[in-house]
């Protein structure tokens, strides 16, 4: 099969719209994932900064995704810069059946607008709580978590290094904040063995889910799940494609590479292939040269 050269393939991508080219991709991930069993399906929320389209004149572009946790992006929007994510969440999220859905998002996006927002969907949502929300950072954090009975408890030993993690959930009567029912404390201690070094790290979540409503294991793995996608959003998108090392910034590239790297992730998600980095050679072997002037991994 003869392969078009590279210059033919960036002059047809450049004409691409982003928009429908990220409404495409979701809806053609949407129909190809398995129907998940009873209960919530997961949705994680997270920014991803195209570094390698930054100019002289023109800071980087930024895209607000959001994946379901199995590693499909299901939508995606461009925001003029990270700050404007806030204005995108409702905006990326309208394009999405949530009915039956459980959000989850970083602390960025945990905004009384964003929570009245998802309710009035009918989604429920998980919601990191840092020092940005002073207020409800504060009532969360002075919990008398020591008191509180551990819901849940999980060890894992791979890569050299040993974690443990620890949840405990607490109901509220009324927290500052759209139908907040519980306040989450995941604490997380990590042992390097390589350097012997070991870190702990609290970390403070609320969530729309009422009490009894969800297992303390099923609210783990949904918290684990969002962190996973922000490692595959960052560590896939950065290591296996190389997005920040590939100066792509000539008109809509930059945001249409990014939804073919969607794509290739999602697709080889759906079939199975966890290590994402060798079913990309596979598939590639035959046709090194035109993915690698694109930005693809050759």
């Amino acid at each position: 099969m003869c392969v078009p050269h590279p210059h033919t393939l960036r002059r047809l991508l450049v004409q691409l719209d982003g928009d429908a080219l990220d409404r495409a991709i979701g809806a053609f991930l949407t129909a190809r994932t398995t129907p998940a069993s009873a209960g919530l399906r997961a949705i994680a929320v997270d920014g991803k900064a195209l570094r390698g389209s930054r100019t002289t004149t023109a800071t980087h572009i930024t895209l607000l995704a959001a994946m379901g946790h199995t590693g499909s992006v299901l939508a995606q929007r461009q925001v003029a810069d990270k700050s404007n994510e806030i204005h995108a969440f409702q905006p990326l999220l309208d394009t999405i059946d949530l009915t039956g859905t459980l959000v989850t998002a970083d602390a960025l996006h945990t905004q009384h607008a964003h929570g009245a927002y998802l309710r009035d969907r009918g989604a429920h949502y998980i919601a990191q709580v840092k020092a940005n929300h002073p207020g409800l950072f504060d009532r969360v954090r002075r919990m008398p978590w020591r008191e509180i009975r551990l819901d849940h408890h999980d060890r894992n030993r791979a890569h050299h290094r040993l974690e443990i993690r620890r949840l405990k959930s607490a109901a509220f009567a009324h927290l500052d904040y759209p139908e907040a029912r519980q306040a989450l404390q995941v604490v997380r201690w990590r042992k390097d063995f390589t350097t012997s070094k070991l870190t702990i790290e609290r970390v403070y979540l609320i969530t729309s889910l009422p009490p009894g409503a969800a297992t303390g294991a099923q609210l783990a793995a949904w918290i684990r799940g969002h962190w996973k996608i922000e490692n595959l959003l960052h560590h896939v998108r950065d290591r296996t494609f190389r997005e920040d090392d590939f100066k792509i910034y000539v008109g809509r590239l930059p945001r249409v590479m990014a939804g073919l790297r969607n794509l290739a992730i999602g697709v080889h998600r759906q079939d199975g292939h966890t290590n994402i980095a060798a079913a990309l050679r596979h598939t590639a072997r035959d046709c090194r040269r035109p993915l690698t002037a694109l930005g693809l991994p050759g």
